[in-house]
């Protein structure tokens, strides 16, 4: 099951920084279990909207050279708000560091101008084909994928949509 956590970026810098929104609606399926009577998106996915954006980050700075970005570590995590139903997270991640495949981000969510969770977060970024040649169409196929569901989530010049 796939859970796309960024619903637009508004802010977009190649190399050094992004910013994206995730709006939190009532129809979000894993509300039902995650509470009963107090549903509030789980902390595990509020840290994934941090690594999506960063991820996004990543392939537009590399002009999606890579079909996967997968978390490699999250340090110093720390949870501070809950995300409720009819709420947004605003995400930001800078680049801290750079290193061939590996990146590491300074990441940090709000929620109405409240910390709500913050990490450096440790992502790399690979081609299924560098472990096996045969996965060079499965690239292919990713990577067209996700240029399309940038196109959707990212305006380009105008920063804002």
């Amino acid at each position: 099951m796939r859970f796309s956590l960024v619903d637009r970026i508004v802010q977009l810098e190649a190399g050094t920084s992004i910013t994206a929104v995730k709006h939190l609606s009532r129809a979000e399926e894993y509300l039902q279990d995650h509470f009963p009577g107090f549903p509030v998106m789980p902390g595990v996915l509020m840290l994934e909207s941090l690594v999506q954006a960063g991820a996004w980050l990543m392939r537009h700075t590399e002009d999606f050279r890579y079909s996967m970005v997968l978390l490699k570590q999250a340090k110093a995590v720390k949870f501070n708000k809950f995300l409720e139903p009819g709420n947004s997270i605003t995400v930001n991640l800078i680049v801290h560091k750079r290193e061939e495949s590996t990146w590491t981000l300074k990441a940090k969510s709000t929620i109405d101008n409240e910390s709500a969770v913050s990490a450096r977060l440790i992502l790399k970024q690979f081609n299924l084909a560098e472990r096996n040649s045969d996965f060079k169409k499965s690239d292919e196929s990713r990577i067209s994928e996700l240029k399309n569901q940038f196109s959707q989530i990212w305006s380009g010049n105008s920063g804002i949509r």
